[in-house]
Order: C-alpha cells, then sequence, then structure tokens
C-alpha cells in the first residue's frame, strides 16, 4: 500500500473511531423545539412561475424546499443572501451557477453560496430537486405560513 493510501486509511479509521462522539445520545443543550414527520405530497405547492411547485419545509434555522420543474420551464437568473445547495432527486435540469452551465442528474449537487447568480431550466424532461437553505428563505417564509394558515 503506497504511503498515501496508508495515510488515507489511517484518517477514515481515526474519523469511524469518532462515531460514539457523533452519534452520543446525551444531550448537550436544551431542544430547540419537537420534531415532526412531513409527508412531501400532502403540501400544495406554490408556483411563482407557472409548472414550477416549491414545497417548503421549514425547521428552526434551516429550510428544505421540494421543487419540481415541468418540462420547459425556467427558474430565472437570480441571487440571494441565504446560502443553498441544491440536490437533483429525479430528471434532469440546466443549471447555471454563475455562468458554469451544466446538465444536472439525480445525485448532482450545487453547493451556492450567499449572493452568487444561478437559475435554472428544463428542456424536454421533468426534474424535481430539493434546495437546502440556511438560514430559510425569506421569500418563502409567507408560503411555509400559508400552509400552516
Amino acid at each position: 500500500m503506497s504511503d498515501a493510501r496508508a495515510a488515507g486509511a489511517e484518517a477514515n479509521q481515526e474519523a469511524l473511531s469518532d462515531a460514539a462522539t457523533h452519534f452520543s445520545a446525551e444531550g448537550l443543550g436544551e431542544p430547540a423545539g419537537p420534531g415532526r414527520y412531513v409527508q412531501i405530497d400532502s403540501i400544495t405547492p406554490a408556483e411563482f412561475v407557472p409548472g414550477l411547485g416549491f414545497r417548503p419545509v421549514l425547521g428552526t434555522g434551516a429550510m428544505a424546499n421540494f421543487v419540481d420543474f415541468a418540462p420547459g420551464v425556467e427558474a430565472p437568473r437570480h441571487a440571494h443572501e441565504e446560502e443553498q445547495i441544491v440536490i437533483v432527486l429525479d430528471g434532469e435540469f440546466t443549471f447555471d451557477l454563475d455562468g458554469d452551465v451544466r446538465v444536472m442528474r439525480p445525485g448532482d449537487v450545487a453547493v451556492i453560496p450567499s449572493w452568487v447568480p444561478h437559475g435554472a431550466w428544463t428542456t424536454n424532461s421533468h426534474c424535481r430537486e430539493v434546495d437546502i437553505f440556511c438560514p430559510p428563505r425569506k421569500s418563502l417564509l409567507g408560503v411555509v405560513e400559508a400552509q400552516d394558515g
């Protein structure tokens, strides 16, 4: 085994030995609130653009937004202060990350820091993806409030 490979294996073993810390059941603080389960398909999608459905789920410090693109739909290029992570679950779309344009498919992830311009569109395919926002995306908070009605 090469020295680099051996060092990598050793580092991996050290990380695994810390599993007891990672999975500790000891509370080191006060719970921020009760946990809950959500069925995404039970949320009525909000459409800012026809064919582009948003189903946001709000946590205490982050938000997951389940997004469905119909074929031939565009999310216009935009930027915002919230950090965003995009994870493609099904189908495909073309993603523009500040001029770096790529087709994204299931398992592909884009990491978007604050204020970085980005946009996406589908052509002949649908796409289901999830956006993680931290802190929660301000423009979607009204959608969540309407859901909770």
